[in-house]
């Protein structure tokens, strides 16, 4: 298998892993006071909201799954995707008269609209907001096979991510380690990242304020021993990849 290749299924499989794990034991856990730790990265206590974001980062994680085995068995590696400078939007030329001018306008399509990653995309397309807190919508298998396929790995990887509950302190140095390189390296964005972690914990803490009862427990910044106690494991550790868990039989051994 290719190198780059086997790096990010191992990711993924971790990653997938964690889902599955956590999708089974969060339920028991939200009755207890540290899970506040969990629900500040997730931006609310509603477990039902949680839930889903957690099915739909599993559904994406094995549809990167699928499409890297796919390269793989075709022996395909993956290149790098570095992210691009943005360039300021031009100015609208103002028309002109003239057989120049009226050449111009009509070479253009009305309606005509860039593809993804062509250019002028980012200028023209419709903006969408980096996290939307309601947007709980699951995609279909097929629309995120088609999602991972046009995407750069690491983007995909960041949706994961905050699918997931993904952040550093939650994770072993060495695996943080490799979800950095993955997001750096494949065009993943850590500016889209924090902001989206910051909107969450404002989020958060606007919940935390109509619960008097819960302003006395510290759910910034927990240490690896308090992260254990409310997800079981630090992500990256070796019960995530337990051979033994039916649900993890794609995660190796």
């Amino acid at each position: 298998m290719p190198e780059r290749l086997a790096a990010l299924l191992h990711v993924v499989r971790v990653l997938l892993g964690h889902g599955r794990r956590l999708t089974e034991t969060i339920p028991n856990r939200a009755a207890n006071v540290e899970f506040a730790i969990l629900a500040g990265v997730c931006g609310t206590y509603t477990l039902p909201t949680i839930l889903a974001r957690l099915q739909r980062g599993i559904l994406r994680a094995m549809a990167l799954e699928r499409y890297l085995l796919a390269r793989a068995a075709k022996g395909r590696e993956i290149g790098f995707v570095y992210q691009r400078e943005h360039t300021p939007a031009k100015p609208p030329v103002k028309p002109q008269d003239g057989p120049a001018a009226s050449e111009e306008m009509a070479s253009k399509v009305p309606g005509d609209r860039p593809k993804p990653g062509d250019p002028g995309d980012d200028e023209r397309a419709p903006k969408r907001p980096a996290f939307d807190p309601d947007d709980l919508r699951i995609p279909t298998p097929e629309e995120l096979d088609a999602e991972v396929r046009r995407r750069p790995v690491g983007r995909t990887i960041l949706s994961i991510c905050m699918d997931l509950t993904v952040i550093p302190s939650f994770c072993t140095g060495p695996f943080w380690n490799q979800i950095s390189d993955t997001l750096m390296n494949y065009g993943g964005s850590f500016t889209t990242l924090f902001k989206i972690r910051e909107h969450r914990e404002t989020s958060f803490q606007k919940e935390r304020d109509k619960k008097p009862d819960t302003w006395g427990f510290a759910w910034r910044h927990p240490g690896p021993e308090t992260v254990r106690q409310v997800l079981g494991y630090m992500i990256g550790e070796a019960p995530i990849l337990d051979p033994f868990d039916p649900l993890l039989a794609t995660a190796p051994p």
